[in-house]
């Protein structure tokens, strides 16, 4: 099967209409007011309440709260297992520590533990709004914390997270990522008009974003700090994942300088979590390198 290698970002989750009315609305009266409605709403994540099959991880899990002092925010941190050799996982917006549980208990089976967390506005961690640079140091600070790692596995927003930690100096001998997005603009703009909005409106929150990074904020997505790591990556990705087109992971794979691409079929966004092919694959590569 083809497939397209430009596509474009979905989100799985519908905006309700009244917030899609009042984003045209503010539109109307002013570009500026639309973009500080829509830069809220883009750096609000959705607290889900933690399903059934995770409360077994949730449970068991050592709970610690964990201050990020660059973004002067509190995280909660899980450890799970008692194994030296530890795994850091991360993962995507809207997220919680507990969200791969199922590779959590896999990875305990083959003699490693887990650490994972709540990202800022997350899950058990205070606060509101939060953004991908935010990921990136909560990342460096739990490696001073609770490193070293041998590896880390990254899903969505917490693949982008991970390269970009990896590009800062984070140490580890391999890395996972699944159903990673990439370009930052893009995912930028593809929100500004599933809003229905112009794109002038997204050229300003894009602004803003560069702003809050003192720097052009695209620099962040996957494929260009892919660039800048050189350790094995094993990239998953479904070709109908409903939330990133699989052309992230092509680009990202293509500008690794080690690394292998693995395409699912049928598993969406997030059943690949918890598939047994996906997490049978991802054992063995890491205990391999």
């Amino acid at each position: 099967m083809a497939l397209k290698e430009k596509e474009n970002y979905q989100q799985s989750v519908k905006i309700p209409k009244p917030i899609t009315y009042s984003a045209k609305a503010l539109q109307a009266i002013s570009t500026k007011l639309a973009s500080k409605f829509v830069k809220k709403l883009f750096a609000t994540p959705i607290k889900h309440p933690i399903p059934k099959r995770e409360l077994s991880m949730d449970a068991a899990a050592l709970k610690e709260k964990m201050y990020v002092p660059s973004i002067k925010k509190e995280i909660v941190v899980y450890s799970y297992g008692e194994n030296t050799k530890k795994v850091l996982l991360v993962h995507g917006w809207s997220g919680r520590g507990t969200q791969l549980a199922k590779i959590a208990d896999a990875l305990l089976c083959e003699g490693f533990c887990t650490v994972s967390f709540d990202a800022p506005s997350h899950g058990r961690s205070p606060g509101k709004t939060s953004n991908m640079l935010e990921f990136i140091d909560a990342v460096i600070e739990i490696n001073k914390h609770y490193g070293p790692f041998e590896t880390a596995i990254g899903h969505s927003l917490g693949s982008m997270a991970l390269l970009n930690a990896v590009k800062k100096g984070l140490p580890l001998k391999n890395m996972v990522l699944i159903g990673s997005g990439d370009l930052i603009n893009d995912i930028i703009y593809d929100f500004t008009r599933k809003l229905g909005l112009k794109d002038k409106v997204g050229k300003t929150l894009k602004q803003e974003f560069d702003k809050l990074a003192k720097e052009d904020v695209n620099n962040f997505s996957a494929s260009i700090a892919a660039k800048d790591v050189a350790i094995p990556v094993l990239l998953f990705h479904d070709e109908d994942d409903p939330d990133s087109p699989i052309a992230s992971s092509k680009n990202i794979h293509k500008n690794l300088k080690n690394s292998q691409l693995i395409v699912t079929k049928g598993l969406g966004h997030r059943k690949i979590l918890g598939n047994d092919q996906v997490i049978n694959k991802l054992v063995e590569f890491i205990k391999k390198d």
